[in-house]
C-alpha cells in the first residue's frame, strides 16, 4: 500500500457536493484539469456519473476522505491499476488516506517518487490502449476499504466491469509483478495532435513530476470493498450526443422558435 508523504497533504478541500464535481459517500472524488486549473463538473446521466475531459490537458485526481480512520482507495483508470500498471482488480494495493486527509492523484505511478502525468488523448492513444487493454477505456474507478475496527453492515456493492479480474496473480508491492511495458513519454501537445476530434476520450501516459509517497501496511475488514467509485468521462461534444449533457446554442445563433409569426405570409 501507498501513503501519501507529508508533503503531499497541502492541498486545497474538494467541494462536499455532487454538483460541484465530488462523488462517493467514504471518499470523495472528483477530477481537476491542470490546464484550464477547473474542477470538472459531474453530470449524472440514466444511474451514471461523468466528467467531461479535453484532449492535450493533464488532469488530476483529488481525494477527500470523510472517515476518523485511515482508509485504502485501490484506484483505476480506464480499467488499470494507476500503482501497479496490471489489469484493476479489487485485491491490488492502492493509495492510504490518513484519517480526513486531503490529496490530488496527478498521474500513474513510476516510483515512490514520480509520477507520469495523467492526459486526456484519444482512446487509441490511451495506456490502457497501448498495452492491449482498451476495451475498458473512459472510466475511473476507486474501491474504498475500512480498516476491521470500523466494519459495519452495509448493502454489497456490485463489481463494475472497469475493475476486472487480472489475467495473472498479483504480487506483493514488495515484490512488484512485472509492469507492462510503459509507452514513450508525450507532451499535451503531441497529445492534442495525435486526437481523434470525434473519436472517445482516454487517459495517456504523460511526462514525468514528483510526487513522493512512502510503503505503509494496511489490513481489510473485508476482500469486499465498502463502496465502489465510478466515474465516466468522455469529450463534452460526444456526451452532448449521448445525451448526457444538455445541447449547447453555438455562438452567435440563437434557438428555433416554434411559433415566431401569427399568419401565412406571401412567398417570395
Amino acid at each position: 500500500m501507498l501513503t501519501l508523504g507529508k508533503a503531499v497533504f497541502g492541498f486545497a478541500a474538494l467541494a462536499a457536493c455532487a454538483q460541484a464535481g465530488a462523488v462517493g459517500r467514504l471518499v470523495d472524488l472528483a477530477v481537476y484539469d491542470r490546464t484550464t486549473q477547473q474542477e470538472l463538473p459531474v453530470y449524472r446521466h440514466e444511474g451514471r456519473y461523468y466528467v467531461a475531459g479535453q484532449p492535450g490537458h493533464r488532469y488530476q485526481i483529488q481525494l477527500r476522505s470523510h472517515e476518523d480512520c485511515r482508509v485504502l482507495g485501490v484506484l483505476s483508470v480506464d480499467g488499470v491499476n494507476v500503482l501497479s500498471g496490471d489489469t484493476a482488480d479489487w485485491s491490488q494495493s492502492g493509495y492510504v488516506l490518513s484519517p480526513y486527509a486531503a490529496t490530488d492523484i496527478a498521474g500513474w505511478r513510476k516510483s515512490l517518487t514520480e509520477v507520469a502525468d495523467f492526459v486526456f488523448a484519444d482512446a487509441a492513444r490511451s495506456y490502457a490502449a497501448r498495452t492491449g487493454r482498451p476495451d475498458n477505456v473512459g472510466v475511473i474507478g476507486m474501491a474504498v476499504f475500512l480498516p476491521p475496527r470500523m466494519m459495519r453492515p452495509l448493502p454489497m456493492p456490485m463489481r463494475p466491469a472497469p475493475m476486472a479480474a487480472p489475467e495473472a496473480p498479483i504480487a506483493s508491492l514488495s515484490e512488484p509483478a512485472p509492469a507492462p511495458p510503459a509507452p514513450a513519454t508525450e507532451s499535451a501537445a503531441r497529445a492534442v495532435a495525435k486526437a481523434d476530434a470525434g473519436g472517445p476520450l482516454g487517459t495517456g501516459h504523460g511526462e514525468r513530476e514528483t510526487s513522493v509517497v512512502t510503503t505503509t501496511d494496511f489490513e481489510r475488514a473485508s476482500s469486499t470493498p465498502n463502496e465502489v467509485i465510478t466515474l465516466y468521462y468522455d469529450t463534452r461534444e460526444r456526451l452532448i450526443a449521448q445525451g448526457v449533457i444538455p445541447g449547447d446554442v453555438p455562438p452567435g445563433r440563437n434557438r428555433p422558435d416554434p411559433f415566431p409569426g401569427r399568419f401565412v405570409p406571401d412567398p417570395r
